[in-house]
């Protein structure tokens, strides 16, 4: 029996920042809480709709000025968001439903965390409009990569691949809101201008991704023109 090689961690091929054994490594940290909240019959949602109650504290916690503690809370909301799709699957009680409620409060939250840092800026930066036309290029970028795959799937295809899904780029958002609290202002606007240039080109790669699934699918094909949608 032959046994397949070893992916590597490739960012060419549409991986993303994060390598599969960092994400394993951090599954197999978690695992000890997904665990217990199945002995205690917490569900998936009811771990959902607490994550994005924690982010929602974390931004406005971070719209007051309190970086170090927002960024503390942000980390703890994170750490919420891995475990509810984890506990699904451990518990088999995965459904649409549930899907469709993290996606959405994903989204809500990541758009309240950068309404929290516009806040800021508009409070305490001498000069807010560049940053605040940042966060809201990070911000659109970031929905960007949401919108492609959610398209995609939609059509039947995939588009999972990138360099920045969420979790990537939330963790450059945590690290620039800590280093701003620090003292260190420029931590934040540089993190989110790395968001928006990696969201970006996420965004693109998994356009030419669903497009070559698209041709794939089409090469038998006598070459008939489908219609398109908008």
């Amino acid at each position: 029996m032959s046994v397949s090689p070893p992916h590597v961690h490739d960012l060419r091929t549409g991986d993303s920042l994060l390598s599969d054994r960092i994400k394993e490594g951090g599954r197999a940290v978690l695992a000890p809480v997904v665990r217990l909240a199945a002995r205690l019959k917490v569900t998936p949602n009811e771990v959902t709709v607490a994550g994005f109650v924690i982010v929602l504290g974390a931004s406005t916690l971070v719209a007051v000025g309190q970086l170090l503690a927002g960024a503390g809370v942000l980390v703890i909301g994170s750490l919420l968001d891995a475990i509810d799709g984890a506990l699904a699957r451990a518990t088999g009680v995965s459904s649409a439903f549930g899907n469709f409620l993290d996606s959405t409060l994903d989204r809500a939250a990541e758009a309240i965390l950068y309404g929290g840092i516009v806040a800021y800026e508009l409070r305490f930066a001498t000069d807010p409009v560049g940053p605040v036309l940042l966060a809201l290029a990070a911000l659109a970028a970031s929905f960007m990569v949401s919108y492609t795959r959610a398209k995609a799937e939609g059509i039947g295809l995939t588009a999972s691949v990138g360099l920045a899904p969420r979790m990537e780029r939330l963790a450059l958002i945590v690290l620039g809101i800590a280093l701003a609290g620090l003292g260190f202002e420029p931590g934040l606007i540089g993190a989110m201008g790395i968001v928006a240039v990696l969201a970006t080109l996420t965004t693109v790669q998994r356009i030419w991704h669903v497009r070559r699934q698209v041709e794939a699918q089409e090469r038998p094909a006598s070459g008939t023109d489908s219609p398109r949608e908008n």
